[in-house]
């Protein structure tokens, strides 16, 4: 399409396009590549894995360094340090970790898909997520040095690995 007036083109193009439309996880800058977050806290929940099937179960217990209100880590910067099992996530990352919550960007981004409209990116607003019953907030039963091995076998649930539209709300 053209502007009849210039006779530039106008609408969409690859120039007007977001980065995560245009870019692979690999060719994005460090600041866009962080930017992808939403902040909804679902990946630093803690999950358990069936030794025998592989099989991982979702918790709704915080990491150590889960800020559960306002679904950030109180460390990150130096989080891999003070949480040695910390899964650091990159390109060759987000292409293999099975457990990445169906509304992760990376994940979205990884198979082709577009950022939903409560997407801070897209909708311009870090409240959105939460608006939207995207991310933590509300949800976390405690942080894990709160609960027993045992305990934490009782905290299984299945919401951080759905979207808001199929979660039960008992659940």
């Amino acid at each position: 399409m053209r502007d009849r007036t210039a006779g530039r083109p106008f609408g969409p193009s690859a120039s007007t396009e977001p980065f995560w439309r245009t870019k692979t996880l690999e060719a994005m800058s460090p600041a866009e590549w962080e930017s992808l977050c939403d902040g909804c806290g679902r990946c630093c929940l803690l999950k358990l894995e069936d030794e025998d099937t592989g099989e991982v179960y979702h918790t709704d217990v915080g990491c150590t360094l889960l800020d559960g209100h306002g679904c950030h880590c109180r460390d990150y910067p130096r989080r891999q340090k003070r949480v040695p099992d910390c899964v650091r996530l990159t390109p060759e990352a987000v292409r293999t970790i099975p457990w990445l919550p169906p509304t992760c960007a990376y994940r979205l981004v990884r198979d082709g898909e577009d950022l939903p409209a409560w997407h801070p990116l897209v909708s311009g607003r870090a409240a959105s997520v939460h608006e939207a019953g995207i991310s933590v907030r509300g949800r976390v039963s405690g942080n894990e040095e709160e609960f027993t091995a045992d305990e934490l076998l009782e905290r299984i649930v299945t919401w951080p690995a759905r979207t808001p539209e199929t979660e039960d709300p008992e659940d």
